[in-house]
């Protein structure tokens, strides 16, 4: 068994042990020559003893004094059997025993310990504890002013319940004016109702613009007349003032106008 574990506490002739039984002893403990650092533990082990390749051994320890074993075990990962020759040493596994296990992980943890009292003793400086004594008194400040929201929004949540109602009254009324404007338009749109009445009006009206234009044109013409007849006689009579005694056609006499005395 080849392992760069301690093995402290451990003798040769210790008992190798397979999950309790006695199966065999440690007859040496040396330096592997090819690999600096690894110990390499020779066992003689029962011939009848179930190891395969997925057999593993660890360090344990007899009751309180202290003395070492090898205990061997097999997860069941690959059960195929292995046979061990003189000319040919199998090896098997060391993994690392309970107390090897906590001792590293004690040395995490002691690590990780260490590493939390130095960023304790940073985030506990006078600096940032003046930051959390703030903070903690900006939360404070804060839920008071939350815990007064709900008194202050009591108000309007005890007029929410007349709000719907006028508000459901409301939709009423929107409904009701619908209603009404569907009818009108399904009134307005009837046959012979007042839209088809007033289209009719209006081509009426149309055909009675027609006829007054028709007969309004000739009428208009005759008054035309009549006024520049009426004009020239209004002009005349503004010439010839006298006319309207004596007529358009007397000839004028003596001291008036257009008189000419006969020639000698």
């Amino acid at each position: 068994m080849a392992t760069r574990l301690p093995i402290t506490g451990l003798n040769p002739q210790a008992a190798v042990r397979y999950r309790g039984l006695d199966v065999g002893k440690v007859d040496s403990m040396d330096f592997d020559p090819k690999v600096p650092g690894q110990i390499l533990l020779k066992m003689s082990i029962d011939p009848g003893t179930p190891i395969t390749r997925s057999t593993f051994g660890t360090l344990a320890y007899q009751g309180v004094t202290g003395i070492a074993y090898v205990q061997l075990d097999d997860d069941g990962s690959d059960p195929t059997p292995v046979q061990s020759t003189p000319d040919k040493v199998v090896r098997i596994e060391m993994r690392p025993s309970i107390l090897d296990t906590l001792q590293l992980r004690g040395l995490a943890i002691l690590n990780q310990t260490e590493e939390v009292a130095k960023r304790l003793n940073a985030l506990l400086s006078q600096e940032n504890r003046d930051t959390i004594i703030g903070a903690v008194k900006d939360v404070s400040i804060a839920a008071r002013e939350v815990a007064a929201v709900p008194r202050q929004l009591q108000p309007t949540l005890d007029r929410l319940p007349a709000l719907t109602q006028q508000a459901q009254a409301t939709i009423q009324s929107f409904n009701q004016l619908a209603r009404s404007a569907d009818r009108l338009t399904t009134r307005l749109g009837a046959p012979d109702g007042p839209i088809d009445r007033l289209s009719l009006t209006i081509d009426q009206v149309g055909i009675v613009a027609d006829r007054v234009g028709q007969e309004a044109v000739p009428l208009m013409q005759e008054a035309n007349g009549t006024l520049r007849t009426l004009n020239r006689t209004l002009e005349s009579v503004g010439d010839r003032p006298q006319s309207i005694l004596f007529g358009a056609s007397r000839t004028p006499g003596p001291g008036e106008d257009g008189f000419s005395a006969p020639a000698k």
